[in-house]
């Protein structure tokens, strides 16, 4: 390493985000600029740990230490190299990652960790500043055509992966813009949308042809593209939502996150979203269901529209603060976490369980609760939920969103037209080579392996279109992470 001392000398710092009072009136990014000469003091505390279980926390097998030591000595372009040598879009990931490999940093076991994902993104806009991120088409073609089905960051990476592999690869996207729920499920405040489209725009000069408003299985049927294309890549995602089977659901005001999320997404984009189609938490009384991160976008979305009040409720008990002794280091520490949408304003709780709705006219005006108790489950089992007896309670509610998990892709359009089976957890069934039953078919990210994050979507992308390259060649010649799960 280039300073063997520099996890001693340097304590963990990253720029304070945006004030509140300022971030919460528009949907710009939260987090400050890091300057080059703070980074480089933060990439000398990655220290010469003789095992980089940060390789083992990240999905993508990044080279952390190598592009660490190389902005540290001030040699950025080589840094970028061997960045994207393993990662199709740290612009993405060190924007968006919840970052487990600085959970995983050896630092970690009793020291703040390196800032690995702010120097990645910082890495990843210097290249771009510097005119390193260039078109790069592959030399040859291969005269082999693949159909990419979606345009999330699975199917982007996989596409990308193809078309360097000099395949003619075609992304078809249902939506009228290209990025899946880069574009239309984050918010600008954590992924502003000028990010995606210069990524897509560089692949498009690289080759790669996009089509939006195709619906495969819809407005497009899956077996002519099936004669037309010499392998199919699904990269549809885990699109069909949980949902909460209560009385009073059907009340007006009860929505789920993401068509919520895309609303607002859109009328940033510029789109005229007309007002009776639009869900605005202004002047409500907002709840969120769920303390995932669709939840806290949800969170954060509400309190930039201006809501009255706003109350995050998850059904589980609340994280402890440090990790406990069933959840050792390196693993991901299942620890009390806050966004910096949660840090904005509002409240959260935990270990409630949400019995009904009720409302006025056929509008919901009412959230009725009941608060729970997690007990050690028998024999080692999973904890078991208990209602606490005399603590029911309602809450004032004109808008409730439903952010509870993804239930796998949708099974009657696509799916059904190829003959696509699918597993006990309602994800497409694939071998290890990512195939499903239909010859030529493969499929990747959430839609194969149920809702995750954008690295392990990165990851299965490449994963899928090295398979799908060996399959077209007869060869694997793409690069494999270096960590197979």
């Amino acid at each position: 390493m280039g300073k063997i001392t520099g996890f001693l000398e340097t304590r963990r710092q990253i720029p304070p985000d945006r004030p509140v009072t300022e971030r919460i009136r528009d949907w710009k990014d939260v987090h400050a600029e890091f300057e080059a000469d703070r980074l480089q003091a933060q990439a000398s505390r990655c220290m010469d740990c003789g095992v980089p279980f940060c390789h083992k926390g990240c999905p993508l097998g990044n080279i952390i230490p190598d592009w660490n030591d190389l902005v540290f000595r001030d040699r950025w372009q080589e840094a970028f190299e061997r960045l994207r040598s393993t990662n199709n879009f740290p612009e993405f990931t060190g924007r968006v990652c919840p970052a487990p490999c600085e959970d995983a940093c050896v630092l970690n076991i009793n020291n703040d960790p390196v800032t690995i994902e702010r120097i990645e993104q910082a890495i990843a806009e210097h290249a771009y500043r510097k005119g390193w991120a260039q078109p790069s088409p592959p030399k040859k073609r291969t005269g082999k055509k693949v159909a990419v089905i979606g345009s999330g960051p699975s199917g982007l990476a996989c596409a990308d992966q193809l078309n360097q592999a000099g395949h003619t690869v075609t992304v078809f996207e249902r939506s009228d813009r290209l990025g899946g729920l880069l574009s239309y499920g984050i918010p600008d405040f954590k992924l502003e949308k000028w990010v995606v489209r210069r990524r897509i725009e560089l692949m498009r000069a690289e080759g790669v042809e996009f089509k939006t408003g195709v619906h495969v299985g819809v407005n497009q049927d899956a077996q002519e593209l099936q004669k037309a294309f010499n392998a199919l890549a699904l990269a549809g995602g885990a699109t069909l939502p949980r949902d909460l089977n209560v009385p009073g659901r059907d009340l007006n005001g009860v929505h789920f996150a993401v068509p919520y999320l895309t609303l607002q997404n859109k009328r940033n984009q510029g789109d005229a979203v007309p007002d009776e189609e639009f869900i605005s938490a202004k002047d409500k009384h907002v709840i969120v269901l769920g303390g995932g991160d669709t939840g806290s976008d949800c969170h954060g979305t509400a309190l930039r529209q201006g809501c009255r009040s706003l109350h995050s409720f998850e059904l589980l008990p609340k994280p402890p603060v440090q990790r406990s002794a069933a959840n050792p280091w390196p693993e991901w520490g299942r620890v009390f976490r806050s966004s910096t949408s949660h840090e904005e304003g509002g409240t959260r709780d935990w270990s409630i369980l949400t019995q009904r709705f009720s409302g006025e006219n056929g509008m919901v005006k009412k959230l009725h609760a009941v608060r729970l108790e997690w007990k050690a489950g028998a024999n080692g089992g999973p904890p078991q939920m208990q209602e606490i007896p005399g603590s029911e309670f309602e809450m004032d509610a004109d808008l409730v969103l439903l952010a509870l998990g993804f239930l796998g892709p949708e099974k009657n359009t696509l799916l059904k037209q190829l003959g696509i089976q699918v597993n006990e957890r309602g994800s497409v069934a694939a071998d290890g080579k990512y195939r499903t039953n239909v010859e030529g078919v493969y499929t990747c990210g959430d839609m194969r392996r149920g809702q995750s994050l954008v690295v392990w979507a990165i990851w299965e992308g490449r994963e899928c279109a090295r398979n799908v390259d060996a399959f077209l060649t007869g060869e694997p010649r793409l690069p494999s992470s270096p960590f197979h799960y």
